[in-house]
């Protein structure tokens, strides 16, 4: 699903094309907005999406994704810690997809290893990456849920 941006919302911050691993969002000279040059060539990690300040960016949904004409709004909420997917189909029809953000919050610090002890031979050969219990809260009691984030399932939606 490659990204395209909304020129109303943009206001040219550059965040996107500074992201972006593979150098396809660039800033309009003329209108000073940014946009996306090659679709095709979209990585579609979303990095854009989720670095975008003014929620400027959406991504084209694939048909198996979201069949039959539709539009595809990710929203990011710091505070709720969330990334939320809204689809939005032709006839009106919204379907919400609402997943915890397990990743640090922009802009922190990335923790210093070079002073951690050598990962032993069992954790070497484990399916595990290095560190990852501690990063997803398998440590303290559990996985990184939308309830351990404060949200509460009212009919069917988390608030």
């Amino acid at each position: 699903m490659p990204t395209f941006v909304y020129m109303t919302r943009c206001d040219g911050c550059g965040h996107c094309v500074d992201i972006c691993p593979s150098d396809i969002m660039h800033i309009d000279k003329k209108y000073r907005r940014a946009l996306n040059i090659e679709p095709n060539m979209c990585w579609e990690c979303y990095s854009c999406v989720k670095a975008c300040p003014h929620q400027a960016i959406d991504v084209r949904g694939y048909a198996d994704f979201a069949p039959l004409g539709h539009s595809v709004r990710v929203i990011r909420d710091e505070e709720k810690g969330t990334i939320a997917w809204k689809i939005k189909f032709r006839d009106g029809r919204e379907k919400n997809f609402l997943s915890p953000i397990t990743t640090k919050p922009w802009g922190s610090a990335i923790p210093d290893f070079r002073n951690e002890a050598e990962p032993t031979a069992e954790a070497r050969n484990s399916e595990l990456l290095a560190f990852e219990p501690e990063s997803i809260r398998l440590d303290d009691g559990g996985l990184h849920t939308l309830e351990s984030n404060g949200l509460k399932l009212v009919e069917g939606v988390y608030y």
